[in-house]
């Protein structure tokens, strides 16, 4: 089990000072953006080691999305997340985090009637995890199906809905993202989701209800994390969210204290 971030606004810009504030905020791990990581791979790969910690998870950073509705971008994505791929072994990264799409098309907000129905969507998404899934194959690498909420995406919703997909396909190198913001809009409950789906969860995303930093909103985290624990869950608790103004470092530092004492609590 580790805690790592995504990059914020407030990070330094030097890759060597960025990886020591991550740490120092109370991180063992970092989650790097995929075009970064193509662009700047040294420079990460040096502050890393330098910092004694470790890339853990890419989480987008390519063109178009693997359930685009353009036949090109598409395939553009799918070339790109393979070259991402390629990357993780080297830097002993889990693998990539990829949503069907995002801020494509909502079903709650107009036109509301998408360019393609849903059979069509499940055809497409079918066959970008199959190709995804050969890739992972032969990396070594996961990729990590993120279902988002209904105003950022109209395909995957639910977990539920991501691993029909992966059974569908048979996919040995897909699992779930489980992201809590997402959760708290479109799951009943989060802790009996995450209790049913446990076998194919193998990365989780932690915002608050507002997607500010855990802690500034009203979500529980204790009682999912006990249902991850009790379920065996070792993967990854990434921070995917916003932070509030003023002094951000410290929001951070007390929402990173926060989770710790909760997973704590919760047996890790």
């Amino acid at each position: 089990m580790y805690l790592s971030t995504q990059d914020k606004p407030f990070f330094p810009r030097d890759y060597g000072d960025k990886f020591s504030m991550v740490k120092d905020l109370g991180f063992d791990g970092f989650e790097v953006d995929g075009r970064e990581l193509r662009d700047h791979y040294q420079a990460i790969e040096k502050a890393s080691a330098k910092a004694a910690l470790p890339v853990r998870m890419v989480c987008g950073g390519y063109t178009g999305w693997i359930g685009d509705f353009d036949e090109e971008r598409r395939r553009t994505c799918l070339e790109e997340i393979r070259a991402i791929l390629e990357r993780c072994p080297s830097l002993g990264i889990s693998g990539l985090v990829a949503p069907a799409a995002w801020g494509m098309f909502s079903l709650r907000l107009p036109p509301m009637v998408p360019p393609r129905d849903a059979g069509e969507d499940r055809r497409v998404l079918l066959d970008s995890l199959a190709v995804l899934n050969d890739a992972a194959l032969k990396t070594g690498a996961r990729i990590y199906l993120e279902p988002l909420n209904r105003y950022e995406n109209h395909m995957i919703l639910l977990v539920e809905e991501a691993v029909s997909l992966i059974l569908a396909g048979n996919f040995s190198q897909v699992l779930v993202t489980a992201d809590f913001f997402h959760m708290n809009i479109e799951e009943a409950r989060i802790e009996e989701t995450l209790d049913r789906f446990a076998a194919h969860i193998g990365h989780i995303h932690l915002a608050s209800s507002q997607r500010l930093q855990p802690g500034a909103g009203h979500l529980d985290y204790e009682a999912p994390f006990r249902v991850l624990r009790k379920n065996g869950y070792q993967g990854g608790f990434c921070f995917e969210c916003r932070v509030q103004a003023g002094d951000p470092a410290a929001a951070y530092r007390k929402s990173v204290e926060l989770i710790r004492s909760r997973l704590s609590r919760a047996g890790y």
